[in-house]
């Protein structure tokens, strides 16, 4: 099972990944292990999608990066990135 995964920071940065264990991917940010998140704080998981096969999570990923994904993000989550 593969997980896409979008995260926010206590400072209002959003990140977007996609992992096969989310419970340690999680962990990894809120750790400061990830050079990306290593510059927020305190992630909380806003949203996760799960897939069967690496290659669609990692389609739904690419698709949250684009203009009609974050669209898509932001009318679900009206607060983020603020």
């Amino acid at each position: 099972m593969f997980t896409v995964y979008i995260i926010q920071s206590k400072q209002g940065h959003v990140y977007i990944g996609q992992t096969n264990n989310l419970e340690r991917r999680l962990k990894e940010h809120r750790e400061g292990f990830s050079k990306w998140t290593k510059r927020g704080t305190e992630w909380k998981l806003l949203y996760k999608e799960e897939f069967l096969d690496r290659t669609s999570a990692m389609r739904r990923e690419r698709y949250f990066k684009t203009g009609a994904g974050w669209r898509w993000i932001q009318e679900r989550f009206k607060n983020i990135g603020s």
